[in-house]
């Protein structure tokens, strides 16, 4: 992309009424714009950072047999009344609205009613199990704390994988191979190092449930690991009865905070039942269907990634999810001509930054948004057959041969 063909301004400040950091930076470095508190547009950059994020969950789930669906936000409330939870007394984050021949509908802050619904037309029998359906879809939630960026927000992205099984061992196998799955995603987005399975309270659902924590400053949970991480918990299951369960009983213990960037829970029949999800086994009889869930927060990853390796010059962001890989800026009009060369079929990669402003501009701009490399073209790297390739997250900076260069980017 070429910036002088772009909508994105960049701002020295940050709006008054944006105090985390997460949304601060991404606004100022053209990333998202705030349209209220808790709810966000996700301009150009932003908008490749989300889909990058979405690819790599998207291929390990893909890798297990999951099947990515799209269903409706909008939520009609008999499957929820049939649980229970169209009720403010039960969930009190709705957003309802009249329509007008009558009644109330929804806007989803999750989906395991309207998936289980949905799937009574499709499973039958024991041959249509083990399945596995995946979406990524805008959740809304009436969050009354929604001064977090795009940590905490009252529409945001999530992927919202549900499984559906024939028994409570094969629940158990998928399960371990979610687990698996996620290790991979968090370390392919470049949270594996400070992200961590904890356990955490099961609810009505089972003894516990895991989520998965990043530690982070400005996280709003405070969970305790023991010296190796090898046992990470949550306040809420911080006791001496689950320390003595899980065999770490007498261990060190620290306490951090932490945001929250995942969790899975085995369902078993606490949908299925109430809505009537049942198969015909061998002999033909109906049985309830297991259920498991699994969640990653898109857009609050995006916030995390963006908390977490920031410095006092910007954002910085793992090759793996930033919206190009190189930020090519060309100083005089001899360099200009080899910048239009390289960026020629390579519009992927490259944001080219060919605006009409002094190079501080472009140097401090390209800090901001934190593209990993910078490609600098000058007279005097001319004079050496030669780009400067400086690393955002290193700040190490080297010449590179001009031809070692085109074939970087052809690589």
């Amino acid at each position: 992309m070429r910036l002088s063909k772009s909508f994105i301004k960049t701002l020295r400040d940050a709006p008054k009424d944006e105090t985390a950091r997460n949304g601060a930076l991404l606004t100022r470095a053209g990333y998202i714009h705030k349209e209220m508190a808790g709810v966000y547009d996700y301009l150009p950059l932003g908008l490749r950072v989300i889909e990058n994020i979405k690819g790599i969950i998207r291929g390990e789930l893909n890798a297990l047999g999951c099947q990515e669906v799209l269903m409706s936000a909008l939520q009609n409330p008999e499957p929820w009344e049939k649980t229970g939870r169209f009720s403010d007394a039960e969930v009190d984050i709705w957003f309802k609205t009249e329509v007008a021949s009558g009644g109330l509908l929804g806007l989803a802050p999750t989906h395991e009613e309207p998936i289980t619904e949905m799937l009574k037309s499709y499973i039958s029998s024991y041959k249509d199990l083990p399945l596995y359906v995946y979406q990524f879809q805008t959740k809304f939630r009436n969050e009354l704390r929604a001064k977090s960026g795009i940590l905490r927000g009252r529409e945001f992205l999530m992927k919202d994988l549900y499984s559906f099984h024939a028994s409570e061992e094969d629940l158990d196998k998928f399960y371990a191979e979610v687990e698996g799955a996620y290790a991979r995603i968090f370390d392919r987005l470049g949270l594996g190092a400070d992200t961590f399975e904890t356990f955490a309270s099961g609810g009505i659902f089972s003894k516990y449930s895991h989520e998965y924590q990043t530690f982070l400053p400005v996280g709003e949970d405070t969970v305790y690991y023991n010296e190796d991480k090898s046992a990470v918990l949550n306040k809420e299951v911080y006791n001496d009865e689950v320390l003595s369960d899980l065999g770490v009983a007498g261990q060190k213990f620290s306490e951090t905070t932490a945001a929250e960037v995942g969790n899975i829970f085995k369902l078993k029949f606490k949908y299925s039942e109430p809505l009537g999800l049942k198969f015909g086994d061998e002999n033909n009889e109906q049985k309830t269907v297991y259920m498991g869930c699994y969640g990653i927060g898109v857009s609050r990853v995006m916030g995390v990634i963006a908390e977490k390796f920031a410095d006092d010059k910007g954002l910085v962001w793992p090759e793996t999810v930033a919206p190009y890989k190189y930020y090519l800026v060309a100083i005089g009009d001899d360099a200009a001509k080899l910048a239009d060369e390289l960026y020629a079929g390579h519009e992927e990669e490259v944001l080219y930054d060919d605006r009409d402003v002094r190079p501080g501009e472009k140097f401090a701009d390209a800090e901001l948004m934190g593209i990993p490399y910078r490609i600098v073209i000058s007279g005097k790297t001319l004079e050496q057959s030669a780009v400067e390739i400086a690393d955002r997250a290193t700040g190490e900076s080297k010449l590179v041969g001009i031809e070692e260069v085109k074939n970087l980017l052809t690589k």
